[in-house]
């Protein structure tokens, strides 16, 4: 099996399946994917990270990224790359890189800034992180339950939710059974 971005962005849905295995199927049906297409991307794509080259990986895989830069954090100056994928236009897959050339996150972001959205707007894998947190005053990341998990509590119209995202890509809403998130 070759891997190009087909398999990158099934190895992303992998872990996406974890909270959102709903979403995940309706596009392996439109990709023409099955569930056995997207392990053996994701373990194909696990032992080119692991191997010792494993840092050009992204660049092997989908090419030049359509952004690179830096950017300052504390003291420190990162690199930055993204990279447009079809499954999810207006979105960039993000790569942080620490002084050292070491990935410290990556994710999706919204490649023009975040963006304002109203509640109803929240739908799965149409918003990011950022997103979230501009939108709703007082919203405040959390980490997630697994590795490339992450999480936003926020409330709205009194309710406390909680936003859950991979890589940054919102999947799921859960209403916060006490009231506070």
């Amino acid at each position: 099996m070759g891997f190009g971005i087909r398999e990158f962005e099934l190895s992303l849905m992998h872990r996406m399946r974890d909270l959102n295995a709903e979403q995940v199927e309706d596009a392996l049906k439109n990709m023409g994917a099955s569930w056995a297409e997207l392990r053996a991307a994701h373990t194909h794509w696990t032992r080119i990270v692991h191997a010792s080259r494993g840092r050009a990986g992204l660049r092997r895989v989908l090419g030049p990224p359509s952004y690179q830069g830096v950017t300052p954090i504390g003291s420190l100056t990162c690199g930055v790359r993204r990279w447009a994928l079809p499954a999810w236009p207006g979105l960039e897959f993000e790569v942080l890189a620490g002084p050292g050339g070491e990935v410290w996150n990556q994710w999706f972001v919204r490649p023009r800034g975040d963006a304002a959205m109203a509640f109803a707007d929240l739908t799965p894998w149409g918003c990011v992180v950022g997103d979230v947190v501009t939108s709703f005053p007082g919203a405040a990341q959390c980490e997630g339950g697994a590795p490339h998990h992450w999480a936003v509590d926020f409330a709205h119209d009194g309710t406390a939710y909680r936003a859950r995202f991979v890589y940054g890509l919102y999947q799921r809403l859960d209403r916060v059974p006490d009231g506070s998130a």
